[in-house]
């Protein structure tokens, strides 16, 4: 990928409403180029939508935490997401390397709420859980390095 779209993506990425107009000026070409280059973008699947950012606290959710899981028996199927899709607590699932199997985002209303949420999760995918709360989040969902 060249610079011009690692810049267009940069900007979409700080800022998913940026009109063509806007973002044709920060990066430097014309409204059409810059519209072409975001549908070739698109296309190829580098940028595969836009969402808005919320403030969880603002509606509700002021608790946020990540749960490591792992099976009681690594021999089990490896079906947790599955078995906690119906949770809506659960923002994001990671499958990743190490010690656990998943890594949950969840995002709940209060500590109740959490222990509530955390025995759902273990029941209904048969895991152990280790639990750490997010105090703050001085950054997140930053846009990609332009290099």
């Amino acid at each position: 990928m060249e610079e011009t779209d690692r810049a267009i993506v940069a900007a979409l990425t700080a800022d998913g409403r940026m009109s063509y107009t806007d973002l044709a000026e920060k990066v430097g070409l014309s409204v059409s180029a810059v519209h072409q280059r975001v549908r070739r973008l698109e296309q190829r699947g580098i940028v595969t939508g836009y969402a808005a950012k919320v403030d969880y606290e603002a509606i509700g959710l002021p608790l946020t935490a990540l749960v490591a899981i792992r099976p009681f028996d690594p021999a089990q199927p490896d079906d947790a997401p599955e078995r906690l899709s119906h949770l809506a607590q659960i923002d994001s699932c990671w499958s990743v390397a190490g010690e656990d199997f998943y890594l949950l985002l969840v995002r709940v209303g209060s500590p109740a709420e959490l222990e509530k949420l955390l025995a759902e999760i273990r029941s209904a995918a048969n895991v152990i859980t280790r639990t750490t709360v997010v105090l703050s989040t001085p950054f997140e969902q930053r846009p990609p390095a332009v290099s």
